[in-house]
């Protein structure tokens, strides 16, 4: 088995590689990268290895950003130590997700996982129609609700209820479709986390919305985005051009 390392941290990928080789002495460690430059560059001009390990914050951004650049067709396992990045990495060709520090246990369960599916998908040629179609049907849940303190009160806000997300000097803030606003003690990056990408979208730094929100919008100067909600918002809600495509097929997606 031929095997890519991207992990920044020198001594976590020696180890890794030792641990790897010691689990499976057949394998082979390719090469071990550092960063989303080198690891698109490794890719483009390189056979496809038969796994790659992950590290999901690397040392010029995170790891999501190579699949933007480049098309990974081999398996991944991803490695980190947070498990807030575990829907985004199963979108982006994760068979497994191993959370740091690293047990003989846990890669061992991820190679041998890896081992068979490889297995599963040689020896039953109509598989991947069957998953394919099987994934199609999944509809991914994000988190139904969340608990806001407000009025000496504690509160359930469904979020099916909630027009969008917003930050302020630090404070994010919850606006429901009927108006009403709550304070919740998480950030903006933790919130998107929690949501079902189909339903919310990282319209910039200051708002998450809700697709059932939007209604409508415009062209702006320098092929920036307008939108508008059924609810108000106290900005104006801009995207930028890095953005508009990504936010189009967003909306285009139902």
């Amino acid at each position: 088995m031929k095997i890519l390392l991207i992990e920044d941290e020198i001594k976590t990928a020696k180890a890794l590689g030792q641990l790897i080789l010691s689990i499976n002495p057949t394998a082979k460690i390719l090469a071990t990268i550092q960063s989303v430059e080198a690891a698109v560059k490794y890719i483009r001009e390189n056979e496809s290895p038969d796994l790659i390990f992950m590290d999901i914050q690397l040392a010029d951004g995170l790891c999501f950003d190579i699949f933007k650049l480049v098309k990974v067709v081999s398996p991944v396992i991803f490695c980190t130590a947070f498990d807030e990045y575990a829907l985004e990495a199963f979108k982006a060709n994760g068979v497994d997700y191993v959370l740091k520090p690293f047990s003989r246990e846990s890669l061992t369960a991820a190679l041998d996982k890896v081992v068979h599916l490889k297995n599963f998908f040689q020896t039953h040629d109509n598989a991947l129609p069957d998953l394919e179609v099987l994934l199609n049907k999944i509809e991914v849940r994000g988190k139904k609700g969340f608990l806001v303190f407000k009025n000496n009160k504690y509160l359930t806000i469904q979020t099916e209820n909630i027009a969008f997300f917003y930050t302020h000097h630090d404070t994010t803030t919850i606006t429901t479709f009927d108006g009403q606003e709550f304070p919740v003690n998480q950030s903006l990056d933790e919130i998107y986390q929690q949501l079902a990408p189909h339903q919310f979208f990282r319209i910039n730094r200051q708002y998450l919305v809700n697709y059932t929100a939007v209604k409508e919008v415009e062209h702006y100067f320098t092929r920036k985005l307008v939108v508008s909600l059924s609810v108000d918002t106290p900005d104006k809600l801009l995207i930028g051009k890095d953005k508009t495509g990504s936010f189009l097929n967003w909306l285009d997606s139902r």
